[in-house]
């Protein structure tokens, strides 16, 4: 297991993490809002991020609310204490921008704790597809580089693109997706390129998470042109299990290292995670033809090879092959 990956939905209550984030969005937009229960952390929002959730200032949170949000920070300080004791890195999912800047907060805080002498244990999710991505990718590393906290960070695309704009929409806001998959595309790689300079350079790790062939190339030929060794652990690519095989395999055979995504749980709970996914992969049935194209093309060449093999040495062959065939 190259990761663990959690969700702060399932160990804090969804109408807490709105809360947090009303008061963290008021709290940046007014300086002098005291937030007594806050811990250090790096920042969260960038002029450009989404604050139209919050227009009005939000109540201090009640002392159930504070002794919730102290529970909360327990579980999390469990796994991230069990994760250190492994060395297994632990990944913070991403949602929505309603309550992303509390698991942000969770994220940051957590990682000033943990992320100790250029082995970041915590990593954060940044969703590409929001405009503000690139610059709170850019400030938060930098921020956490100056003060000597490894971070590291998955890179998505993101998931909640209907929602997104249709929430912004009814309050009178543009949409804080990016107007086009190309500018998503532009911004990922982007992103993924000040990673990996990074990573060159000794600090941070990401993971790359993606089905894009064309992402997958780019960040591939970047790392090897500055120079990034084969199996480095502070780099590495993601793809969900089942999809995007070519990809994953390709990456492997290059010498990168690569993680399958495999989500669990209640099938209530997982479809729409999966369904998300499929949303937020717009390429989804495009990689899965080209990974059966590329197996269909593999079985011709072995059959092909058949035809001149000596006949007991065809045989041999034809019984290893049919067990090859059901492996993929």
């Amino acid at each position: 297991v190259s990761f663990v990956i959690a969700k702060i939905t399932a160990i804090c209550p969804i109408s807490l993490l709105k809360r947090i984030s009303d008061l963290l969005r008021w709290q940046y937009k007014d300086s002098s809002l005291n937030l007594p229960w806050k811990l250090n952390t790096l920042p969260i929002f960038t002029d450009s991020s989404p604050l139209y959730h919050t227009l009005q200032r939000p109540q201090p949170l009640s002392a159930q609310e504070e002794s919730d949000l102290e529970l909360a920070h327990q579980r999390l300080l469990k796994l991230c204490q069990k994760c250190a004791q492994y060395n297994v890195p632990l990944t913070i999912d991403a949602e929505d921008t309603s309550i992303q800047p509390a698991i942000d907060y969770f994220t940051y805080s957590s990682a000033i704790m943990y992320n100790k002498d250029d082995n970041p244990i915590v990593y954060g999710t940044m969703q590409a597809y929001l405009k503000d991505a690139r610059e709170r990718l850019f400030n938060t590393a930098r921020t956490a580089e100056k003060l000597g906290i490894p971070m590291g960070f998955k890179l998505v695309r993101g998931a909640y693109m209907s929602s997104e704009t249709k929430l912004a929409s009814s309050l009178g806001f543009d949409s804080p997706v990016h107007n086009t998959i190309q500018d998503t595309h532009a911004c990922f790689n982007d992103c993924a390129s000040f990673m990996i300079e990074k990573i060159a350079d000794g600090y941070g790790g990401l993971v790359l998470a993606t089905h894009n062939l064309e992402s997958g190339k780019l960040a591939a030929s970047k790392a090897r042109n500055l120079g990034i060794e084969k199996g480095n652990q502070k780099l590495e690519f993601a793809q969900l299990y089942g999809m995007s095989e070519a990809l994953s395999f390709g990456l492997r055979n290059a010498g990168f290292q690569v993680s399958k995504y495999l989500p669990y749980g209640p099938v209530d709970m997982v479809m729409p995670y999966l369904l998300r996914r499929a949303e937020e992969n717009r390429g989804l049935l495009s990689t899965s033809s080209l990974d059966r194209t590329l197996m269909g093309k593999e079985l011709k060449r072995r059959l092909k090879s058949l035809q001149f093999a000596k006949p007991e040495m065809a045989a041999s062959a034809a019984g290893s092959m049919k067990i090859e065939i059901g492996t993929p």
